[in-house]
């Protein structure tokens, strides 16, 4: 029988040292630490070292004015995460095996002081074998994180990035520098007697005319001959199906269909009916030896072309259970740096308020990481569909895909982990290559501003593995896609806009804005946004020691970590003066972001089934900037365009909880 153990329920500490000094150090091998630069701290798993270093008191609060840069040595360091294995855990007759679901970025883990094993990569699982290194009694294990690498960050040459650690958190335009260290994850340690469910792999899909499901269902067993695998579909109290498998016939797959089920349907369209589905290793009398539980539901999708669409155009008209529905949300970035020490309430409030606006899709960009299953589990329960990205981004200055052979088969190798972790889910609609990558086979790295497709080799390969492991979702080789990255007003008319991301606004008048949006003739927009200044609240809650006033470049505290989403010069001329306080200033950039984002989202509402729909990015807040393209705050509340999109997104139908949060804020 199989037994697990949450290693976060353990009393960890960490302790930070000049590199490998804990390895010339013999003193660890008795748990003592008289050579670290920072002594044994409490700390939590998953959780990062930042974390415990600012709740003892070593370093600052990153979050607050230009505090991040005094943080930045963290990744300098080595750190050893320790903690004793309770004895009533470990049975000298299994095999004792440690799970870890996120390690960010590198290291090895130690027993007792030994070196057993090497890590690297922060987008796959990592399993280890303890038993052989385990002692009778008072074991000891710790996790040692090393260098991560040097530089991931937004700008730099795509090409050369093949270190698969999140980008994002190296500095983007909207979160300043904290290379996150530590575990993001679960950290499981678990003992077996070799009867176990190693795998499993479960996909779903519906007869939207029958309003039937379809399962499929399969997995890798440990067992011995007579053993059974149990499979049952419940919801709720009432058992819908159950059937009694060999491991070999579990092993080559299951197939269900005609399943008498609800329809699980996007936001606003329906319901989200919701099964469990158990997966249960039985012995020959019986008893079960082992059991996996998914929550999955019964959709079908499929995308048909736009209404007046080249014939070659990719279609981008999504028909859920037979249903045209027009794509609207907004892509969701991490909530934090530090995304390790997030609770499922950060998760919650979030996805919530997006239930409420009307988005029915969010979008996991590829400068982040796999999201958490808290967030999938909500989005399963609030009808928002997800849109992911495997982790391969572009970089400003060269956006070309990296094509060794090395990397391409690391990333398959990430893609296939996430397919794995995360397929079961009824809200995955969408798998991505990733990012903004462009070039093509013969412009290759000088080939700007057309997207890569499924012939670069990393792509290509990425197609391969989803059609093996996830044949019934799709894949597209990247974000944008089609002949051009953005649209081209010069261009309209000519069915060269599909997926395109922009405009950004910039210099563009509300004027201006307003005509571009009249002539609009992209197929699906995954990106677009406009600027609204945080909150005054929020802007003195964190602009620590600097000068809140006036919203300029030339301030220090707005031009962090760029200064690209300043709009006081546009303000100025829109308002033929100046504002004259924060309060001012902060309204009046708000006003404008509602203005504009609502043109916009009413614009490609209005064109549907001419465009799919349309993402904004971005969503929410990872860091307090002052002003950003976010229409949800730092705290994840709603700022004013927010609750303008919402009139547009739910026809008018705002809930009453957006109402009252927009009465608490004045």
């Amino acid at each position: 029988m199989k037994r697990q153990y949450d290693l976060s329920q353990l009393a960890w500490t960490v302790s930070g040292y000049t590199p490998h000094v804990w390895r010339f150090m013999r003193s660890m091998e008795v748990g003592g630490t008289p050579s670290a630069e920072i002594a044994d701290v409490p700390a939590r798993v998953p959780g990062s070292v930042q974390a415990a270093l600012r709740e003892a008191g070593i370093i600052p609060d990153w979050e607050i004015g230009m505090n991040s840069r005094a943080c930045e040595w963290v990744e300098n360091r080595h750190w050893v995460y320790r903690a004793k294995i309770p004895d009533e855990w470990l049975d000298t007759k299994a095999t004792v095996s440690l799970h870890c679901q996120g390690l960010d970025y590198c290291g090895c883990i130690l027993v007792n002081g030994r070196e057993i094993a090497a890590f690297v990569g922060s987008h796959v699982p990592h399993v280890f074998d303890l038993t052989p290194h385990l002692q009778p009694a008072d074991n000891v294990l710790q996790v040692v994180f090393e260098l991560p690498p040097r530089w991931l960050g937004q700008f730099g040459y795509t090409s050369q990035m093949t270190e698969w650690k999140p980008r994002f958190n190296y500095t983007w335009d909207w979160v300043p520098r904290l290379v996150q260290v530590g575990m993001w994850d679960d950290l499981l340690l678990v003992a077996t007697d070799g009867n176990e469910i190693q795998r499993i792999r479960c996909t779903t899909d519906a007869d939207p005319h029958a309003s039937t499901g379809i399962l499929d269902l399969g997995g890798a067993v440990e067992g011995e001959a007579g053993q059974r695998v149990r499979v049952a579909l419940i919801e709720g109290q009432e058992l819908i199906r159950a059937e009694d498998y060999s491991i070999a016939e579990f092993e080559k797959g299951v197939h269900w269909e005609s399943l008498p089920i609800e329809l699980w349907w996007p936001n606003l369209e329906g319901g989200q009916a919701l099964y469990h589905l158990g997966c249960e290793l039985l012995d020959a009398q019986g008893d079960v030896l082992d059991a996996v539980i998914r929550r999955v539901g019964f959709k079908h999708v499929e995308w048909r072309p736009c209404e007046g669409a080249r014939a070659e155009a990719d279609p981008w008209i999504c028909v859920v259970n037979g249903r045209p529905v027009f794509l609207q949300g907004v892509n969701f970035p991490p909530i934090r740096a530090n995304y390790a020490d997030l609770a499922y309430e950060d998760y919650r409030k979030r996805l919530q308020v997006y239930r409420d606006l009307g988005c029915n899709m969010l979008r996991l960009n590829a400068c982040g990481f796999l999201e958490n299953t808290w967030f999938y589990d909500l989005c399963d329960e609030l009808g928002i569909m997800v849109w992911q990205e495997f982790p391969l981004t572009s970089s400003g200055i060269e956006n070309w895909p990296p094509e060794d052979e090395t990397s391409i088969e690391e990333m398959a190798q990430i893609a296939a982990s996430f397919i794995e972790r995360r397929q079961h889910h009824v809200s995955l609609t969408l798998w991505s290559g990733g990012n903004e990558l462009q070039g093509d086979l013969e412009g290759r790295k000088t080939g700007g501003g057309k997207p890569c497709d499924a012939t670069h080799p990393m792509l290509k390969r990425l197609k391969e593995v989803v059609e093996k492991l996830d044949p019934g979702r799709r894949y597209i080789p990247t974000s944008p896609s089609g002949p051009r990255a953005s649209a081209n007003p010069e261009e309209w008319g000519k069915g060269l806009h599909w997926d395109v991301h922009g405009p950004y606004v910039g210099s563009l008048s509300v004027e201006g804005w307003n005509e571009y949006w009249k002539h609009d003739d992209a197929l699906f927009r995954s990106e677009l946004c406009a600027a609204g200044a945080s909150p005054a609240s929020i802007i003195r809650q964190y602009r620590g020691d600097l000068g809140e006033f006036p919203a300029t470049a030339e301030n220090p505290y707005w031009g962090r970590p760029t200064n690209w989403w300043i709009d006081w010069p546009a303000l100025a001329v829109q308002h033929g003066r100046e504002p004259k306080d924060l309060e001012e200033y902060v309204q009046w950039s708000q006003a404008r972001q509602a203005e504009l984002l609502s043109v916009a989202v009413r614009s490609c509402k209005e064109r549907f089934p001419g465009i799919g729909g349309v993402l904004l990015w971005t969503g929410h807040d990872t860091s307090p900037i002052p002003i950003n393209t976010s229409i949800l705050d730092f705290h994840g509340d709603p700022k004013p365009a927010a609750l303008a999109l919402a009139a547009i997104w739910r026809g008018n139908a705002q809930s009453s909880d957006l109402d009252r949060q927009a009465g608490e804020r004045g």
